[in-house]
């Protein structure tokens, strides 16, 4: 029976997946998808088709994105789409190189109160309370959704062969009107998080102690989140399958969402994406001379070369990313003397506007004073209210650090070319000795992994999936797995602050033979969340997908 079903599975004929991340880099959603393209792409070959935003100019270019104009059955010229929607069709510039269709979709806007109306009459979505991204997302969506119909009747792929798969709930309106326009498709919907379940965190309500608490419905209505949640949930019911990336997201969306996801969907590691020993090398030596050279600008005052490199990363919320336990833990240890100097780097994009010309300045002069600020590499539109350069001021002014631990904020997306790192972050991951992603609100938690997968050990918590992951499979310890999991809980932030700075100062006092361990230990954990091992997890969801469809159009 199990031959059976892997044949029909190996039936299908067109797999389509969408996200708004797709060759769009801003956030977790684009390493999930970037990274599983090259084993997907092993499975399906040019089945497989993704699907993303065309928000790019001739000024302004994918750096992600080969057009090919004669893929697809040159359907970028061929295809006949309403709306206005255009299309261009290439390769993702990622490992495995998978055909991508960039979708133009500002014609539908005109379009959405229609569409909008249909939505509610076909499945209850109240789109009356939306605001802010939800039109382009629900345009972006349904023009996604016209894209992959057109695109199947083009290949002359039936529809029952194709599996299309959404991403979040800025596509979840294109999974309903694919549905309802193309209802023998199969369809998938994957939540990376609740839209409510981050807005209750956001709002600094305590969603632990009071989980079961909580309903869905009454938060959205609460905290102005109705539109979003009306789709997302919808989305989740009216799917074929529904899955999370983690555990802990399943059980967030049984509680907030009134479904359980039929199948959980772990988020893995593309290894390609490490450079080999020789590159990595170069790579820690040149990057670590780069951040030095940047915070000696800065502080007006040379680091040693064993300074200890202590990071966080990932996107700017600052409770639900637990960058506030962060800085906290970091004046926890500079009063503990840890055993050398420890530089704390928060690569975190804020609301950048340049960089500052007299950190450029000073750097080129190979640094004369300590500037002002000196703890910021880029100028802020809103400095005086950023969250968390207002707590990094405020430990410098309450004389918190500055003893043996110096912070430097990059407030930006290193892709390169920001004016002053000018090192992409996978390049400049290599340099740093350990991280901490102290995160309050995390389903998955895919910035622990990239640095375990580099090599890098971690803190991080109980409340990421792969926090969770970890507290599974492997022995709670940065000397065994690389990795070192802290509690959190609503009541329990003094604890945390304190533990984390007991990780930090057990680190910076480790030989360089415990320090091979723990990176060697990161490296081999890492080799378990590889790709090849979690993409079992899309073959259960795509065969759930077919066999509901299956049942639901007899």
């Amino acid at each position: 029976m199990q031959k059976v079903k892997r044949l029909e599975r190996d039936k299908i004929g067109l797999l389509l997946e969408t996200s708004w991340e797709v060759c769009n880099k801003i956030g977790g959603i684009y390493t999930v998808l970037s990274t599983k393209a090259r084993v997907l792409q092993e499975k399906f070959g040019d089945k497989l088709v993704f699907i993303g935003p065309d928000v790019w100019t001739e000024d302004t270019p994918s750096p992600y994105f080969i057009e090919r104009k004669t893929l697809l059955k040159q359907a970028s010229s061929r295809l006949k789409l309403p709306y206005g929607i255009t299309i261009r069709v290439g390769r993702w510039d990622i490992p495995g190189s998978p055909q991508v269709v960039l979708v133009k979709f500002e014609g539908v806007y005109e379009h959405l109160n229609e569409i909008f109306g249909q939505m509610w009459e076909n499945f209850g979505v109240d789109s009356m309370h939306a605001y802010g991204d939800y039109h382009e997302g629900c345009a972006f969506a349904v023009a996604t959704a016209i894209v992959m119909q057109a695109l199947a009747r083009h290949l002359n792929v039936k529809g029952n062969n194709v599996v299309a798969h959404f991403n979040e709930w800025t596509t979840a309106m294109g999974l309903l009107y694919l549905k309802h326009n193309m209802p023998e498709a199969a369809t998938v919907f994957t939540t990376h998080a609740t839209s409510i379940g981050r807005s209750i965190c956001g709002n600094g309500k305590p969603l632990y102690d009071y989980f079961t608490g909580y309903n869905g419905d009454q938060m959205a209505r609460e905290l102005n989140m109705e539109a979003k949640h009306s789709l997302e949930k919808t989305a989740a019911h009216n799917a074929d399958c529904f899955t999370a990336v983690s555990e802990v997201t399943a059980r967030e969306c049984e509680q907030l969402l009134d479904i359980r996801p039929q199948v959980v969907t772990p988020n893995g590691f593309e290894p390609d994406f490490v450079p080999e020993e020789k590159k990595y090398a170069r790579l820690r030596s040149e990057g670590r001379k780069t951040i030095l050279d940047i915070a000696s600008a800065l502080k007006g005052k040379k680091f040693a070369d064993d300074t200890m490199i202590v990071a966080t990363s990932g996107r700017n919320e600052y409770r639900n990313k637990g960058l506030d336990l962060f800085l906290d833990a970091l004046s926890d240890l500079d009063k503990r003397t840890p055993g050398k100097s420890v530089l704390a780097l928060v690569l975190v994009p804020a609301w950048v506007k340049e960089p500052f010309e007299s950190l450029k300045d000073a750097m080129a002069k190979g640094g004369e004073g300590a500037l002002s600020p000196d703890y910021l590499t880029h100028r802020l539109n809103n400095e005086d209210s950023d969250s968390i350069a207002c707590r990094i001021r405020s430990l410098e002014c309450e004389g918190r650090l500055h003893g043996s631990v110096d912070v430097v904020y990059v407030p930006c997306y290193l892709d390169g070319g920001d004016g002053i790192v000018n090192v992409s972050y996978y390049d400049i991951l290599p340099a740093i000795d350990i991280t901490v992603f102290a995160s309050y609100y995390e389903p998955w938690g895919y910035t622990p992994l990239e640095s375990v997968a580099f090599g890098v050990p971690t803190v991080t918590t109980d409340k990421s999936g792969f926090g969770q992951w970890i507290l599974s499979n492997f022995t709670n310890s940065i000397m065994d797995c690389g990795v070192k999991v802290i509690g959190r809980t609503d009541s329990n932030y003094c604890e945390a602050v304190a533990e984390i700075g007991n990780q930090l100062e057990a680190y910076s006092n480790s030989s360089e033979s415990e320090v091979k361990t723990a990176r060697d230990a990161a490296s081999a954990t890492a080799e378990k969340a590889d790709w090849k091992y979690f993409i079992s997890a899309y073959d259960e969801a795509f065969k759930v997908a077919e066999e509901r469809r299956d049942a639901r159009i007899k």
